[in-house]
């Protein structure tokens, strides 16, 4: 290698636009993140740096280089023009992977089987793909999700149906997400069955479900109960609980409350 003065600062491209962001595979470096920076031919000058929480890593020959923020393709570039016009490579090779992802997160939580932080390999990755990071939807889980974001500047909230996405096929619905976002999963709605039935207890409504199907997902009558004159007990849009005998095949709503009475004879 020759001998030449320190390197001058070097000049920084802008980002591109998001939307190249994701097919070109571009990753924005921030701290936390663990690069493996690779010279061609030069094992000397390959290492494996943490981004400080300032931004910045130290590289041989170059000292304190500012990489955060910047994508991998940038780094590689300010890297290797900088042992070039340093004059220490005459056409380095420079390729950087990033082998541990911890500046951009996403925040699951409610009904997931692992709720928590994931970091994203990407600068957008698909709500899809996030749920399957936190182990997909739980038992119990409901098939709304309610999105937070920041993207636009003031928080947003979005309300997603998954079934729209994965039943319907309509995946615009999986929308991308950035770091920074939370998910939420609700739970699913449930209704309570009562009185004359095998099992009373607390279910989980399905998509459709009627009366008639409520009641069999407790077990159906015990041998003294009686369908005629069953009772909901629910509650109405100012929060008033009404009483009624409705038809079996009326939907379930939320939070209903059956109760099957014991026939007279």
């Amino acid at each position: 290698m020759a001998n030449a003065a320190p390197p001058r600062a070097l000049a920084v491209e802008a980002l591109p636009p998001l939307a190249e962001q994701r097919s070109n595979g571009d990753y924005p470096l921030g701290s936390g993140d663990v690069l493996k920076i690779m010279v061609f031919q030069h094992p000397d000058l390959s290492i494996e740096s943490r981004i400080a929480d300032s931004g910045r890593i130290t590289f041989p020959l170059l000292g304190t280089l500012q990489v955060g923020g910047l994508s991998t393709d940038q780094a590689e570039r300010l890297i290797a023009r900088g042992l070039q016009e340093g004059g220490f490579l005459r056409d380095p090779q420079v390729s950087i992977q990033v082998s541990q992802f911890r500046s951009q997160q996403v925040s699951v939580l409610g009904n997931v089987n692992r709720p928590g932080r994931y970091p994203m390999d990407a600068q957008t990755m698909r709500l899809s793909e996030v749920l399957a990071l936190a182990g997909g939807v739980s038992e119990g889980g409901g098939d709304r999700v309610v999105i937070t974001t920041a993207q636009t500047g003031a928080p947003r909230r979005m309300e997603i149906d998954l079934n729209e996405i994965f039943v319907a096929g309509k995946f615009e619905q999986d929308v991308p997400l950035r770091s920074g976002d939370s998910v939420y999963v609700h739970r699913a709605p449930v209704y309570y069955v009562y009185g004359q039935v095998q099992r009373p207890g607390m279910y989980p409504i399905e998509r459709g479900m009627t009366l008639a199907q409520a009641v069999a997902k407790g077990g159906g009558l015990t041998l003294r109960g009686t369908d005629r004159g069953l009772r909901v007990f629910r509650r109405d849009d100012r929060g008033e609980v009404r009483v009624f005998e409705p038809r079996l095949d009326e939907a379930v709503r939320a939070s209903d409350l059956i109760f099957l009475r014991e026939s007279l004879f």
